[in-house]
């Protein structure tokens, strides 16, 4: 018997990214290889690992591991408390190298091209041929760290209501998520570094990350063709590894189809203080998404017809401003809901249409309600910084967000 297709907002697959830091002076360690081995006691190298509900996999770089649902979850439910303790089961493996778990997504004083490891075991080739390519030893590959959010479809009309809402929602994300205002030890005047040099990171390729927003393609066949089948031809031209074409996963959009497993997978959340905040902004998209979807503030139709080019300026402005970006296009206004000069700011919007109320995962609303009122964690992060961190600052800084990780605390300056 096979298993059923989950239909809309039936299943969500949630992917936290985390770095491996030194405990004491919090530099990057790469032993993500070795801790996967102990855990299981295996002889030889693996790079997955269950963990009851969540599972562990390794990612390109061997100072970073993800935790992950092990399959899509019915709701958010329970699910802190699943990353929660298997995050602790991840210190105590950690600690017995003298290593821990940081959040966030960018380390804030790594330098990529002196300490970037690149994974080197079985799924090594892949990682290596991105090498080639692009040269992986730069921030925009080997120092940022994501939390996906799979929202699963079942059929083609379900994949067009999906993917037409998600479009809309993917310019807010930096609004709600951005969490690495810190490269290299400096304040650069971004609120979401990991997002500025994801979008720039392919720049040889320029179908695999487009404009970062995905082409209002609603077809499963078109879909293909023209994104995945564009992707390829560059690569071709290239003489890329034949190991890279014909994958789903070299769409680098901020949101991606994966008919693999019947999901769009939305990209763009900066990795937070902890699995709840990470948890409850997925939840925040999801919620936005689905209110989109049943057609809450704008028709089907109406938001098929979005363009590409007005959301991808937004996108590039909320990267850099988050929730204090102005709302001045009364046409994406409108897409939620409000009159002309009605929001003045992304920030304000969001107050008006996120739901900060969540039935079925109560602890996720605190982590949401200080992120609407308080700022985003890259706010937060330079209200304790100040613009002209030193050293010390940070790692005092970026300490209080490991312990706060390890709780299961949220980050307040």
């Amino acid at each position: 018997m096979t298993e059923r297709t989950l239909g809309l907002f039936e299943g969500y697959g949630i992917e936290i990214e985390s770095m491996v830091v030194d405990r004491e002076s919090l530099d990057v360690r790469s032993i993500s290889d070795q801790v996967l081995r102990e855990v299981t006691g295996a002889d030889e190298w693996i790079e997955d690992h269950d963990d009851g509900p969540i599972g562990w996999s390794n990612e390109l770089v061997t100072h970073v591991l993800e935790l992950k649902t092990n399959g899509p979850a019915p709701s958010f439910r329970g699910l802190a408390a699943q990353f929660r303790d298997s995050a602790r089961r991840l210190g105590v493996a950690l600690e017995r190298h003298g290593a821990r778990t940081m959040p966030t997504g960018m380390h804030p004083w790594m330098d990529p091209t002196r300490e970037t490891r690149l994974w080197p075991h079985e799924t090594g080739p892949v990682y290596r041929a991105y090498d080639r390519l692009f040269d992986c030893h730069r921030h925009g590959w080997a120092n940022l760290q994501s939390v996906h959010l799979n929202l699963s479809f079942d059929g083609e009309d379900e994949f067009a209501r999906l993917l037409a809402a998600v479009r809309i929602v993917l310019p807010l994300i930096p609004a709600l998520a951005a969490s690495t205002p810190i490269v290299e030890g400096r304040v650069t005047g971004l609120l979401d570094n990991r997002l500025e040099v994801y979008r720039t990171n392919a720049e040889r390729t320029p179908a695999m990350t487009g404009d970062v927003i995905p082409e209002p393609i609603f077809g499963f066949d078109e879909y293909r063709e023209v994104v995945h089948g564009a992707i390829d031809r560059e690569l071709a031209v290239l003489g890329a590894d034949p190991i890279l074409r014909g994958q789903e996963w070299t769409n680098a959009r901020g949101a991606i189809a994966r008919f693999d497993r019947m999901a769009v997978e939305v990209r763009l959340i900066d990795a937070q203080e902890c699995a709840r905040a990470d948890l409850a902004v997925a939840a925040a998209v999801a919620g936005l998404v689905r209110g989109l979807v049943e057609e809450r503030w704008a028709a089907h139709e109406t938001q098929r017809g979005v363009p590409t080019a007005p959301l991808a300026t937004l996108l590039q402005r909320t990267i850099r401003t988050g929730p204090a970006t102005p709302v001045d296009d009364p046409a994406y206004a409108d897409l939620f809901g409000f009159g002309p000069d009605e929001v003045e700011t992304v920030g304000e919007l969001l107050k008006r249409v996120v739901e900060p109320s969540f039935a079925d995962a109560p602890e996720l609303e605190e982590p949401l309600d200080v992120i609407l009122r308080s700022g985003t964690l890259a706010q937060r992060v330079l209200d304790s910084t100040g613009p002209e961190p030193d050293r010390g600052t940070l790692r005092e800084v970026y300490r209080e967000l490991c312990d706060c990780m390890d709780e299961g605390l949220v980050f307040r300056p």
